[in-house]
């Protein structure tokens, strides 16, 4: 993935990008190849580059970047090297992030002969964009856009897709319908290192475990690319029906802001030093938490703080590999999930202790946490649709009670900082009495585990955030027997999945990506470290190529399945590496 915090894209490992939306992450997207092709990649809706006779391929990001480097090779040893990015670095005091793709391309051994694509479609891939050609550049008019490619390529070899020596660099820049002030290669080398200077200065600044540095700094910059920087939302995933198991149905639209998945991911970056994220997510959620009708707040809204995401199917698509439907908007919208109120109250609450910030949290922002806390009171032991969004089951969801907990702890906890104690006391005396609740009525006996929920029976991987939000010490008997059940009754090895009843669409056939780093863990806290290592180094080992996670994954064959790159599983990585490293004091 390659993105500046405005725009992302997917480039796959022939330099192909096959995934962009414009002018934002939740737009239609221009380059839809991704879910539109049942076998392999079409020139529609990609942006491609071919050498002739290709052979083999090398790809990776540059170090410390978000800039991906790829080499092509023929049967003659004939080589290019192309390098996707979206500009992003400071200029005049503000962060510069247009909503421009830059690619920079050139030979790097003999004669190689290439055609570039430029194939943009509009409307879900159900039309194409008029083209009209200008001296050194090309416009794509669409009914809600109007992109402008400005290159050094041919414009007759661009156009007509004619194949043709490249004897020196050429770049292109697709962005908005504007006039290039500069030469294209002046600029595009210029956007370059300008680029590779800010990520690699901002990767610099993270309080980095001393093992698995470069799977932490992957993480990291993938979680930051996640962020629409203009608002603060983060985004679950940048993609959309990506299915979570082979033509299972489970195809869902993550192109929206999750509180649940956004508080994972600024609690991540915090752990490592990165605040920044915080303080942006912290500017949306609270207009969020000020905008709310009557307390509710949903599990999910747009990154412009669109209160609504109607799922609807795209009737021409095809779907990833021919496996639709195709989903835009995401049904959870209109759901209850009770863990919300705690996601809020934990993602905000670092902001009222950390003299770091360039603005705390101050007794405003606690009066507004109250309101959101006394949701949390009045429905911690009420039926929701709960942390995997059920979408016709409502139970009392043992996740969701204790993030209802962990919302009137944190605050009880916040009102003592700000000298507050009448509100602290109220707020523990509450805190207590949920406690009390869940112990007693999610222990199962028979199942020797904490349930999924209240009075259940039945075994759910979200229990073991239990000791991640302090609700449990690790070494507390009945965490230590749930651990051990989990284990037998979920896992595929060291993959675990979300759950072991039929859903709304049967058992689940994969495992779910950030339970399996739970898993780690918890296994870490109980202190069984060696397994927790071995779990940890299996999952790295799933990765694709270039460091990234998905969703989802078939625990036998290692393929990775669901959207792409997934905040949930980046998060895992960082907190796994953590959790598990060894200290840099042994070293230094």
């Amino acid at each position: 993935m390659i993105g500046n915090c405005t725009i992302s894209a997917l480039v796959d490992e022939h330099a192909t990008i096959v995934w962009c939306c414009m002018p934002r992450f939740d737009s239609v997207p221009v380059f839809d190849a991704l879910i539109n092709s049942e076998h392999g990649t079409p020139a529609e809706g990609a942006m491609s580059l071919q050498i002739e006779n290709f052979v083999r391929v090398e790809q990776a990001y540059d170090a410390g970047t978000a800039i991906v480097r790829t080499r092509l090779f023929d049967s003659s040893g004939n080589g290019i090297e192309v390098l996707d990015f979206a500009p992003r670095y400071v200029n005049r005091d503000r962060v510069f992030r247009p909503a421009q793709l830059v690619r920079r391309v050139r030979p790097i051994n003999g004669n190689p002969r290439v055609r570039f694509t430029v194939r943009p479609r509009a409307n879900w891939g159900a039309s194409a964009p008029v083209v009209t050609r200008g001296s050194h550049h090309v416009r794509y008019v669409m009914p809600d856009q109007t992109l402008r490619l400005n290159t050094s390529v041919p414009l007759t070899y661009l156009m007509d897709s004619t194949w043709f020596t490249l004897d020196k660099p050429l770049s292109l820049l697709l962005g908005p319908d504007e006039t290039l002030v500069g030469g294209v290669e002046e600029t595009a080398r210029e956007f370059e290192e300008q680029t590779a200077s800010y990520w690699r200065h901002w990767t610099r600044r993270l309080a980095l475990p001393l093992e698995w540095q470069d799977a932490v700094i992957r993480a990291a910059i993938t979680l930051k690319l996640c962020q629409y920087e203009e608002t603060g939302a983060i985004v679950a995933a940048m993609t959309t029906s990506i299915p979570e198991a082979a033509h299972s149905g489970r195809n869902w639209d993550y192109r929206y802001c999750w509180l649940r998945d956004a508080f994972f991911v600024v609690r991540a970056l915090n752990s490592i030093a990165e605040v920044g994220t915080m303080e942006n997510y912290l500017q949306w959620l609270f207009n969020v938490v000020r905008s709310s009708r009557n307390g509710h707040i949903k599990p999910l809204y747009g990154i412009g703080l669109e209160s609504d995401q109607p799922e609807s199917v795209v009737a021409n698509a095809r779907g990833y590999r021919g496996m639709g439907p195709v989903r835009v908007g995401n049904q959870a919208h209109e759901h209850f999930q009770h863990d919300v109120y705690g996601n809020i109250v934990l993602a905000a609450a670092q902001g009222f202790h950390d003299h770091r910030l360039l603005r705390r949290c101050d007794a405003s922002d606690f009066a507004s946490l109250e309101g959101v806390g006394e949701q949390a009171w009045l429905l911690h032991d009420k039926p929701d649709a709960g942390i995997w969004e059920l979408r016709t089951r409502a139970r009392i969801h043992t996740s969701s009670a204790l993030m209802c907990w962990a919302a009137c702890d944190r605050l009880g906890r916040i009102a003592g900082t700000l000298g507050l104690e009448t509100r602290a006391h109220v707020w523990h005396a509450r805190a207590e009495t949920i406690r009390e609740d869940i112990l007693l009525r999610a222990w199962n006996a028979e199942r020797g585990a904490f349930v999924e929920s209240l009075g259940g029976s039945d075994l759910d991987a979200s229990v073991l955030l239990m000791a991640e939000v302090g609700f449990l010490p690790p070494n507390d008997p009945r965490f230590i027997s749930t651990v051990g059940a989990l284990e037998r009754a979920l896992c595929d090895g060291p993959f675990m999945r979300r759950y072991e009843a039929v859903d709304d669409f049967g058992k689940p056939e994969t495992a779910f990506n950030v339970c399996s780093f739970w898993r780690v863990d918890a296994l870490a806290r109980i202190g069984r470290r060696d397994l927790a290592r071995d779990a940890f180094e299996m999952l790295l080992s799933r990765r694709n190529k270039v460091g990234l996670l998905s969703e989802d994954m078939d625990a036998k064959t290692g393929e990775l399945w669901g959207n792409f790159p997934q905040t949930y599983s980046m998060v895992g990585i960082i907190n796994g590496a953590v959790r598990l490293s060894a200290p840099w004091d042994s070293v230094v």
